[in-house]
Parts: C-alpha cells; sequence; structure tokens
C-alpha cells in the first residue's frame, strides 16, 4: 500500500504519510488515501464521470494541497466522489504545474457509505519531500 495512516500525529483529526518512486504516483497515492478516508473500499466507485485538474503553484507542498482540496471540494460542490486516475507533474522555471484526470461517480449510499467527511486539507505537518527511495508527503485532513 503507498500510504498508511498515522495514529500518533493528529488525535481529532487524520494524518496520512504517502510514499512514491514519482511525483505523479505520490500524488495518485495520495488523492486515494484522502478518499479512502471517506470510502473504505475505493474500488466501488465506479468510473462514471471525469474531472479534469490544471493547477499552478509555486510551491510543491502548496501544488498537492491544492489538488487534494479538489477532490473534497467536488465531494461538497458536486457530490462526487473520485479517484485520480491520471497525473503529470511539471517543473517550469519558478513553479509547478499539474494536469490530471480523476474518474468517479455521484455518491450512492446503496453501494457504499461515508466512513467519515473530510472537510479539508490542513497545513498542520504537511510535508512534501525527495527521500533516497523517491518522494514522500505527510498529510493532516480534517474530519
Amino acid at each position: 500500500m503507498p500510504y498508511i495512516y498515522l495514529d500518533d500525529i493528529a488525535t481529532a483529526d487524520i494524518a496520512f504519510r504517502a510514499t512514491a518512486e514519482s511525483l505523479e504516483e505520490l500524488f495518485i497515492a495520495a488523492a486515494d488515501a484522502t478518499v479512502n478516508v471517506m470510502v473504505e473500499d475505493l474500488d466501488v466507485i465506479a468510473a462514471k464521470e471525469i474531472r479534469a485538474f490544471s493547477l499552478e503553484n509555486v510551491s510543491l507542498e502548496m501544488l498537492l494541497f491544492n489538488y487534494l482540496q479538489e477532490f473534497i471540494f467536488y465531494k461538497d460542490a458536486e457530490s462526487l466522489m473520485l479517484r485520480a486516475t491520471e497525473v503529470s507533474v511539471k517543473k517550469a522555471g519558478d513553479h509547478y504545474s499539474l494536469k490530471g484526470e480523476a474518474k468517479g461517480e455521484s455518491i450512492d449510499y446503496s453501494k457504499y457509505e461515508i466512513i467519515v467527511d473530510v472537510k479539508a486539507v490542513t497545513m498542520c505537518q504537511f510535508e512534501v519531500k525527495e527521500t533516497a527511495q523517491g518522494w514522500e508527503s505527510t498529510v493532516v485532513l480534517d474530519i
């Protein structure tokens, strides 16, 4: 599993650490971890609708932060539960850009129940760093 939940970081929130060999895999793992907090079995989310992402930021951390917020936004604004399917992260000059795609469906309570409702990604201990094995992020979600 490309992410683990961390019990010792947040008591009223949920924290996780995602790891991957590439930035693209890291962003997908972090998105899956975020959605997996809400839905126990990610495989039940059908790929009925597609949403495209195009984000830019001068900070890699804030790019991931904004990317994860998109999943929460679509859950709240359109009642969509999405899974990341494609991500491309590039550095151009002094900023990073992301192009991606997520697929999912309207929240279907007959297929799955929402375990907890993620309200937001927090800046508490938020981190993205390169490691000898690839990339790692620590994320705390407000529930």
